[in-house]
């Protein structure tokens, strides 16, 4: 089936408890997915005030917000996609949120580095029945022509998230304690999880798709054949991982290097980084999906050269960005990568969704997820942490700085790639 037929099928207007039904949906998996973020970066933000009463190293803490996170969420990521796309997804995601926000409230009981990692265990594991079946959720409420787009909106939960935990974070670890901060963002999942599940309805699975096998869901072993055999889905998968491994690396640290190398102050955190942050990363990830869906009209390439070319932006600004010495023009510079790193996230969500069937969406997009997350979360926070310590005898409180400047050959390979997949998208699209 070309694009063209595939995007003409759910084309028509929808009637009013559609548009309605699919905005809640929209709405509520948007604010769950931000207690998912903002779990997330609260961690990164409450980085030196729990060092100083633990005393972590920085691997240690590229493990904590990385690898120890990324492993269990990536472990049952794919069982759970594979779930969703056989059971209510609506519901499990509610389960889900319960799950990753009562180990959220859990860390703030803790006493050691392994207490903490274990606490984080059970949120990458909770936070694994998130995404996909929200997204697959999404996909089958907006048709295929929408799908970058709505992909995008979905995904600010990720820079909304980011800006409040920078926020909430650096006003807590000031007035009320870093142990209170997650105690307070763990409650706020567990009364969300409940109105989820009461007001989004389960939509039916394919209904805005051409007519196919709506109800198959492929096993895992067909889903991990559609990837081998479209070079798209194999290249989106490369391109993804470089690129999440040094957005990642980026996110989790450079709010430690503003304050560890640059000496900015803890209230400036709150009221400058949060919102730099919340802003450019929402640009990013809402510009990507949103430059995508309107160029992709024309031609399926844009999947693959906006994000390109959103990268080649992000080399030599972040490099600048990194070697200024004042926190305030650091974080001037800073403004445009953190906007460009995001970029790559809507195309590829929606490229995956657009390339395979409607019963086994929930599962690709797991696996797409999983390069995010061993790749990009699990490895590139803990890349950027080990590389500090080996460089703090010579380079102390900087060592930050050229541990971050390291990643940027990785976002180099990850534009290449991306513009490599635009060779095979006409044809896998085309199919």
């Amino acid at each position: 089936m070309t694009q063209t037929g595939v995007m003409a099928a759910g084309n028509a207007p929808p009637d009013t408890a559609l548009g309605i039904r699919r905005t809640v949906a929209l709405v509520m998996l948007f604010l769950v997915g931000t207690i998912n973020f903002l779990d997330r970066q609260l961690l990164s933000v409450l980085v030196e005030p729990i060092r100083a009463e633990m005393q972590f190293t920085d691997t240690q803490f590229g493990l904590l917000t990385g690898l120890a996170f990324a492993l269990f969420y990536a472990a049952m990521g794919v069982p759970v996609a594979m779930i969703a796309d056989r059971w209510n997804r609506v519901k499990l995601v509610g389960i889900a949120c319960l799950i990753w926000s009562g180990f959220t409230a859990a860390c703030g009981m803790v006493s050691t580095f392994w207490q903490l990692a274990l606490m984080r265990f059970g949120v990458g594991t909770g936070e694994a029945g998130g995404t996909a079946p929200s997204l697959s959720v999404l996909a089958d409420y907006y048709p295929p022509a929408q799908r970058p787009f709505v992909s995008g909106l979905f995904t600010l939960n990720g820079p909304f998230g980011v800006f409040l935990g920078t926020a909430f974070g650096a006003w807590a670890a000031a007035h009320i304690g870093w142990r209170q901060a997650f105690f307070a963002v763990g409650l706020v999942g567990v009364v969300l999880a409940p109105l989820l599940i009461w007001l989004v309805r389960e939509p039916a699975r394919g209904q805005m798709d051409a007519r196919t096998a709506a109800n198959a869901s492929p096993t895992f072993a067909a889903c991990f054949a559609d990837f081998v055999r479209r070079p798209s889905l194999r290249m989106v998968l490369i391109g993804s991982g470089l690129a999440a491994f040094v957005s990642y690396g980026m996110l989790n640290w450079i709010p430690a290097f503003l304050m560890r190398t640059q000496k900015m102050p803890l209230e400036a955190m709150a009221t400058w980084y949060a919102s730099a942050a919340g802003i450019t990363f929402g640009i990013g990830i809402l510009g990507g999906g949103w430059l995508v869906s309107l160029v992709a009209r024309r031609s399926p390439r844009a999947y693959g050269t906006i994000p390109a070319l959103a990268t080649l932006v992000l080399v030599p600004t972040l490099a600048a960005a990194l070697l200024v010495e004042d926190w305030r023009l650091s974080l001037a510079l800073m403004l445009v990568p953190m906007a460009a790193c995001t970029v790559y996230v809507a195309p590829a969500l929606a490229l995956v969704q657009n390339l395979t069937p409607p019963g086994s969406r929930a599962t690709s997009v797991a696996l797409l997820l999983l390069m995010f997350n061993i790749v990009g979360l699990g490895l590139g926070p803990l890349f950027v942490g080990m590389v500090s310590d080996a460089l703090k005898a010579a380079h102390g409180d900087g060592s930050l700085r050229w541990a971050l400047l390291t990643i940027v050959p990785f976002a180099a390979a990850a534009g290449f790639a991306q513009y490599a997949m635009t060779r095979h998208l006409e044809r896998d699209f085309a199919e």
